[in-house]
This record gives structure tokens, C-alpha cells and sequence, in this order.
């Protein structure tokens, strides 16, 4: 596991100068918002144009949006979990304090209990 997070990682990537508009898969992405979908996947093969399409969708909306880039060292659960938490955190941080985290790690149970929590308290009640 990391001691210290690249923070790179975190970042939504910039638009692209010569952007093509794909129109269509960013009216597809706001029907999810619109029927109260919180979460979307988006699965292509490298190359299609995934993380253009969401940094432009994210550049159009007004909402917050916590972002991960992954690489083949996050297959470790413990460490997709610490950047997991971490995005996480950049999201709930710039909302409640408008401000950056600086993030040390924490072992992977206390992150597996952090996100059991954080999602637990996300769920409607049963």
C-alpha cells in the first residue's frame, strides 16, 4: 500500500482542445441523474474515449463528482480501497470545507469499515 497517495490520480483530466462533442452518450448520462441512478458504469475497450466523455459530461453539470483513474497496481483491494476512500473524501471535503485533504493511509480493515459505513449510511432504510 501506498504511504503517500499520488493525487494525480484524483483529478478529473482537463478537456481536450479539439473535443468531438458526443452528444447523445451525455444525454444517455443525464437520463441516469434524472431517474435518481447514483452511480454509472462506463465499460469499453481502451482507447474509446471513456475518460473524454466523462470529463466532458462533469464539465457540463453543475454537480459535484469525486474521480479515480486506475491502473493495473489497484487490483490489491487495499489499495483500490485507499484511493477509493480518498476520492471519496476530495468530494465530501470540497463540499464541507471548500478546501483540498492532504490524506495519510490507513490499514484495510479501517478502510473496509469506513466504506461498509459511508455506503451503509447511503442506503435507504430497509
Amino acid at each position: 500500500m501506498p504511504s503517500t497517495l499520488l493525487q494525480t490520480k484524483l483529478y478529473i483530466p482537463p478537456l481536450r482542445p479539439n473535443l468531438v462533442p458526443r452528444t447523445r452518450f451525455i444525454e444517455r448520462l443525464n437520463q441516469g441523474l434524472q431517474l435518481g441512478h447514483r452511480l454509472t458504469l462506463i465499460s469499453a475497450p481502451a482507447g474509446f474515449g471513456k475518460t473524454t466523455l466523462v470529463s466532458e459530461w462533469l464539465a457540463r453539470n453543475e454537480r459535484p463528482a469525486a474521480w479515480l483513474s486506475l491502473d493495473e497496481r489497484d487490483n490489491d483491494p487495499a489499495r483500490f480501497l485507499t484511493y477509493f476512500v480518498a476520492a471519496l473524501q476530495t468530494l465530501v471535503l470540497s463540499e464541507v470545507e471548500g478546501t483540498t485533504a492532504q490524506y495519510s493511509p490507513v490499514g484495510g480493515s479501517a478502510i473496509t469499515s469506513a466504506t461498509a459505513n459511508q455506503i451503509d449510511s447511503d442506503s435507504p432504510a430497509q
